[in-house]
């Protein structure tokens, strides 16, 4: 079977091409480009799909143990302000999702990078005279979790290495490894209320690096960045010419003893990727509405980065329209009380869990600024039969039905995370049966029998 193209002219009613399929001799051309290949079903995942690994998944998962069948399960783990329903979104919110459907103008494709009106509204909200904002500086994305994405696609090639911290966020390497980008994890230190070890992340820097990501307020740690520190982050990216993918899902969550401060308005020379959502600070994480915020007033990223978002961007064809047409009532008419009850019961619940946590001898809790998390060392040469940190998590698990995190999710061993959104009454009895579990299983340390009389 030979084939043909055939270019008809005029305006007949053909096609104005036509495929044409020509027999000759009784032969198929085809044979030839057949010949050597033995048909059989041999069907693989792809290499990314086996590079993409999800650390939390993998823990969780080979956690066998079974909860104590006599007592109700407390879940302290996931990261999901909506679980136990005490943190609903604004009625406002709600309303605005409301009248953009109710107003069938949201049905069709949006642009692939979102409404431009949608788009004007997130940057005349986070515009400042410091870090000013246009729509063309906007991307709208399905969730923060895609933002990050794009980022990391559109700054980072197979074989280049991003910095991501430790303890971190679990998504940035399950992200960069599916895209054969290296990850190097520069250290938070717990003693300096993770603030980040300066030097040692200076020195992880290469010319294969291409982004530096920074996550303030933190996923796991609860922790909020002061000003002058991020000076001094700043200070080295610019040093050294990398850019930052600043990960800032968490902003304006802070505790009112602490200022949040967004990265790219401390600096006018380090280019800035932030990526931000409605997910936590409206507590609509299910909506999947993200952004991605392009700071560039040393046009280092260029029209070259931007169009790189933009196309990338089109791989999904962006988020949810009804979402975009809510967008600008839920940022205009989201009552500040929304904001600061939220925080209240955050900042709450976090000094109730660190105070009844540090009253626990072996175990050293760090006393969170913002977020929804809150990191607990365990001294484990007090807690000898249990090996690490993931086997103290399952027995707790096994014996009081307390469900944490093992920092080894987030690269940082011998810690948990605490998620600080359960109700009050909730977070009272997890402390409750911490101390237990901890209390029947402390020993002292050799050499430190006095403390323990103590």
């Amino acid at each position: 079977m030979d084939s043909y193209v055939i270019q008809t002219n005029g305006n007949s009613a053909l096609p104005s091409v036509l495929d044409v399929h020509v027999s000759i001799g009784g032969r198929s051309a085809m044979l030839g480009k057949m010949k050597g290949r033995k048909a059989r079903w041999s069907v693989k995942p792809s290499d990314m799909s086996n590079k993409t690994f999800n650390p939390i998944r993998a823990i969780v998962d080979s956690m066998k143990v079974k909860p104590n069948p006599n007592k109700t399960i407390i879940s302290l783990s996931i990261g999901d302000p909506t679980v136990f329903g005490n943190l609903p979104t604004d009625p406002e919110v709600t309303q605005a999702m409301k009248d953009a459907l109710d107003s069938g103008k949201y049905n069709g494709y949006a642009p692939s990078i979102g409404y431009l009106s949608s788009r004007e509204e997130i940057a005349s909200y986070y515009h400042s005279p410091e870090a000013p904002l246009e729509a063309k500086d906007v991307i709208l994305t399905s969730g923060c979790s895609q933002a990050i994405e794009l980022c990391l696609a559109v700054l980072a090639n197979p074989g280049q290495n991003i910095l991501v911290p430790r303890p971190g966020f679990s998504l940035y390497r399950t992200l960069a490894e599916s895209m054969g980008i290296e990850v190097k994890l520069y250290n938070l230190l717990p003693e300096k209320s993770w603030e980040v070890d300066l030097k040692q992340l200076e020195s992880l820097i290469d010319e294969k690096t291409a982004c530096l990501i920074v996550n303030n307020p933190s996923n796991p740690c609860g922790s909020v960045f002061s000003k002058s520190h991020l000076q001094k982050i700043l200070a080295v990216a610019a040093r050294q010419c990398v850019p930052i993918l600043a990960d800032e899902i968490y902003g304006d969550m802070v505790f009112s003893d602490c200022k949040y401060e967004p990265l790219a308005t401390l600096s006018t020379n380090v280019p800035i990727l932030s990526c931000g959502g409605l997910a936590k600070r409206w507590l609509v994480p299910g909506w999947r509405m993200g952004w991605i915020l392009i700071h560039d007033r040393r046009d280092i990223f260029g029209n070259e980065i931007r169009d790189g978002l933009v196309k990338l961007s089109q791989r999904i064809l962006g988020p949810c329209t009804i979402v975009q047409g809510a967008l600008k009532n839920i940022l205009h008419r989201t009552p500040q009380e929304f904001y600061h009850n939220t925080l209240s019961f955050l900042k709450s619940n976090s000094d109730l869990c660190y105070g009844a946590l540090a009253a626990i001898p072996g175990l050293r809790p760090v006393r969170p600024s913002g977020a929804m998390y809150l990191m607990v060392g365990i001294e484990m040469e007090h807690f000898p039969e249990f090996a690490n940190d993931v086997e103290f998590t399952e027995r707790l698990v096994a014996e009081q039905s307390v469900h944490c995190l093992p920092a080894t999710c987030f690269e940082y061993p011998n810690f948990f995370r605490v998620v600080i959104t359960v109700p009050e009454v909730m977070m009272l009895e997890a402390c409750s049966r911490i101390q237990e579990f901890c209390e029947q299983h402390y020993h002292c340390a050799e050499g430190s029998q006095e403390e323990c009389d103590k």
